[in-house]
């Protein structure tokens, strides 16, 4: 193996930007919800770096980019079991950094797809479920999911589907759980009838800035070196996000009648969710066109919940598994060799490579939501999954953790909080 110290930099940095996007995740789920749950949201992404991280060095990572088991490309063996053999290269890869840091730069991968189902489920999930569900979740989801299509050896990488940074194995695989266990533990307390808004718009543009900024470690880390090929995925990230802002708050602006700083901060993500899997495979005109399909659609995607009944919380099916879904048929349509990959439709490859995106999209999408529902009912089962009616009156943050976000004296106009609720929805006092 030679060893590259530019690509090795690049990758440690990159590692560390997709940590990031975690704490990034945490703050734009906790401005989302109302004051007396934003810990509770916090908490719950938080820890996902924890639980993830251990179970990763020692079960996950070797399921993942271990030596196939019994070459069908279903599961990777046990061979990185708790580190060991961690300097060999997963097997069909060529590495120019160090095979430590590979497995590092997955793992940050791995923590912060469960982080993402939160979203689905915020307000009523009880804390110890959560860690139970993500521990098992990450095992039995994501690390087959992730061996399917980033391992060579994977059954629906050998047959040709494209997936540079994650729409399938992050962002489809994690938005279609969340559904799964929205589905679940059922509604928050008085949705739809009752008015749930966002109680910090400013902590939402914060968190999205952060995951703008780690993305580019997302994305751009992926090509594993720094090289022509992560400069081109860093320019396409940049680019469609850019334009999935722009597209979603034009959609509010000619459905609602004005743009707002949450519908920008969302179309963001969108942007960014839709680019991930093809940033490495498109050229900045495929790019555009992929960032301005996810403003809109997305946009209009996230009313379904009301239509369907399904309190998707934090709209995490209409962002990340929408968002996902298109940006990988997408590359079917807009995939050019000349960035990577293989030729799209548009480009004179023919329907193949789309025909290719559509049974990884469908194949991961029925997995992970079978598997997560069939987790979600079992820990609803047995332990529980929700919190009782009187923690969802009282808020997360105080029933399950023991303390508040805000304390703000009343002479100063802030919100307080006495004992055990909150004087508002959003924390203001009355």
């Amino acid at each position: 193996m030679h060893l590259d110290t530019g690509d090795t930099a690049w990758i440690l940095a990159s590692t560390a930007l997709v940590l990031l996007m975690t704490p990034g995740l945490a703050l734009f789920y906790g401005g989302m919800v109302r004051a007396k749950n934003v810990l509770g949201m916090i908490m719950q992404n938080f820890v996902a770096i924890a639980v993830v991280s251990l179970v990763w060095v020692w079960v996950t990572y070797s399921l993942a980019f271990g030596p196939d088991w019994g070459g069908h490309g279903i599961i990777g063996t046990f061979h990185f079991f708790g580190m060991s053999n961690v300097n060999d290269a997963p097997p069909g890869y060529t590495l120019t950094i160090p095979a430590v840091l590979f497995m590092a730069f997955q793992m940050m991968f791995a923590i912060i797809t469960p982080a993402l189902i939160t979203g689905a489920s915020a307000d009523r999930l009880k804390f110890g479920s959560f860690i139970v569900f993500i521990t098992i979740w990450s095992v039995v989801v994501y690390a087959p999911v992730a061996h399917w299509v980033f391992d060579p050896n994977g059954w629906l990488f050998k047959r040709g589907a494209e997936d540079f940074a994650g729409g399938t194995v992050v962002h489809i695989n994690a938005g279609v759980a969340g559904l799964a266990v929205a589905l679940v533990v059922g509604r928050r307390k008085g949705w739809p009838k009752k008015a749930m808004p966002p109680h910090n718009v400013p902590m939402i543009l914060l968190g999205a800035g952060l995951l703008w900024f780690g993305w580019f470690g997302f994305n751009a880390g992926s090509a594993l070196g720094a090289n022509l090929l992560a400069s081109n995925a860093f320019v396409n990230t940049n680019t469609a996000t850019a334009a999935a802002l722009l597209a979603w708050i034009l959609t509010e602006r000619i459905r609602d009648g004005k743009p707002t700083t949450l519908g920008a901060a969302s179309g963001a993500v969108a942007g960014l969710v839709a680019i991930t899997p093809a940033c490495g495979y498109v050229n900045v005109v495929g790019a555009t066109i992929i960032g301005l399909a996810a403003g809109v659609i997305c946009c209009l995607a996230v009313r379904l919940k009301f239509a369907l009944k399904l309190d998707d919380a934090l709209d995490v099916g209409g962002v990340h598994f929408i968002g996902g879904v298109l940006g990988a048929l997408l590359i079917g349509f807009f995939g050019t060799k000349a960035i990577g990959g293989v030729n799209g439709a548009f480009h004179g490859g023919g329907f193949g490579l789309l025909g290719e995106q559509a049974l990884a999209v469908v194949v991961v999408a029925v997995y992970s939501f079978v598997v997560s529902w069939l987790l979600a009912m079992a820990i609803k089962k047995t332990i529980g999954f929700r919190i009782s009616d009187e923690q969802e009156d009282e808020g997360m943050d105080l029933s399950l953790h023991a303390e508040t976000a805000y304390e703000f004296s009343p002479s100063f106009g802030g919100s307080q909080i006495f004992g055990k609720r909150e004087t508002s929805e959003q924390g203001s006092a009355k």
